[in-house]
């Protein structure tokens, strides 16, 4: 027995499943094995065609389900007693908004509603820090910073922006619905990888020539994925929680992640003006050869707003309690070596010793 006060045991009798969309994804898959491994029963959603590595050791039923389709999502929900919704597309550079705007605000909102029509008690919603406030001074944003669609630059943070408050007006019409806002998650499992571990894996092989200062609030994944099942238990319906990490510098991140990967750090630090023309053509000519722009002008427009965020709240409330930033970007770093992005021989032992 277990002194985790938030283990499903069996003296709960309840049998139904807890579903989990977005499961093969970086932030998904990290809830889905910490619920694994507090013992409930769990039904993974993926759409067809989703790499499944994420999803290796894990044991649960899988369902197949797509935002953009709503019968799918009835199937998925069906005889679940919770549900944490995970699934998100997450990009920084989106040539159709629209279709961004489909899954992360019209799929949100449908697969709500088809929780709360199918009987689940409670579902978790993963929102984003991207959807809410900034301040005017610098000083770390909470949930009660004054927030606008003005705040909010590019399609991604727009459509997190709008979608958590139709969640909060799904909450006020008796959805049994709490909210959590990650910050940059890194560690384990990104396979993808994301923005944020594209930065981490760019630095770590040497391949960060120069960088534009900015701050952001990094926090180890697995930080997060505990952080969703404390919602899950001693969450309030209709309440957001940051589950953030460390506020630091990118040149202090980027420090961090050379010294463990054995590389030098890039010296040169960019002005973000003259950069915006050259992130232009970059967008232009990127979808021409099949990639993704190196920067985008959202990206750096994004850099002129620092990213820094209060957990106090999930701390209080939750008992969240986060790790080192440090930590997490040893495991990310340890994660790609494993894959075999890295090459060990660098490596500070720090890193090693996990890897």
């Amino acid at each position: 027995m277990t002194s985790d006060p938030l283990r499903f045991t069996d003296h709960d009798t309840d049998p139904r499943p807890t579903l989990v969309t977005g499961a093969t994804g970086f932030v998904g898959a990290a809830v889905a094995r910490a619920l694994s491994r507090r013992g409930f029963p769990l039904r993974l959603m993926h759409r067809p065609g989703s790499d499944l590595t994420n999803l290796a050791g894990i044991r649960a039923d899988r369902v197949i389900g797509d935002l953009s389709d709503p019968a799918s999502l009835a199937r998925a929900v069906a005889g679940c007693r919770h549900v944490f919704h995970v699934a998100a597309d997450y990009r920084l550079f989106v040539p159709d908004p629209a279709a961004m705007r489909r899954i992360n605000i019209d799929g949100t909102i449908a697969l709500l509603r088809a929780a709360g029509a199918a009987g689940v008690e409670r579902v978790v919603y993963t929102s984003s820090v991207a959807a809410l406030g900034r301040t005017t001074d610098g000083s770390p944003a909470t949930e009660a910073t004054p927030n606008a669609a003005t705040d909010h630059i590019g399609p991604y943070k727009q459509s997190k922006y709008e979608a958590e408050i139709a969640v909060k007006s799904l909450a006020s019409d008796g959805l049994d619905v709490v909210i959590v806002n990650p910050s940059a998650p890194v560690g384990p499992g990104d396979v993808k990888p994301t923005p944020t571990g594209r930065m981490v894996l760019d630095a770590a092989r040497g391949r960060m020539p120069a960088y534009v200062e900015t701050s952001m609030n990094l926090v180890h994944v697995d930080d997060v994925a505990e952080g969703h099942i404390l919602a899950l238990f001693r969450g309030a319906r209709g309440e957001s929680y940051i589950l953030g990490g460390e506020n630091l510098l990118l040149s202090d991140i980027i420090r961090l992640i050379t010294h463990l990967a054995g590389r030098s750090p890039p010296r040169l630090k960019l002005p973000i003006t003259p950069l915006l023309p050259i992130a232009a053509v970059m967008e232009i000519a990127a979808p021409l050869f099949g990639a993704e722009p190196l920067m985008t002008r959202d990206m750096l427009r994004m850099a002129r707003h620092p990213m820094v965020f209060s957990s106090s709240k999930a701390s209080a409330t939750l008992g969240y309690a986060p790790r080192p930033a440090a930590l997490a970007v040893r495991d990310a770093l340890a994660d790609f070596s494993r894959r075999g992005l890295l090459d060990r021989a660098r490596f500070h032992p720090d890193v090693l010793a996990v890897s």
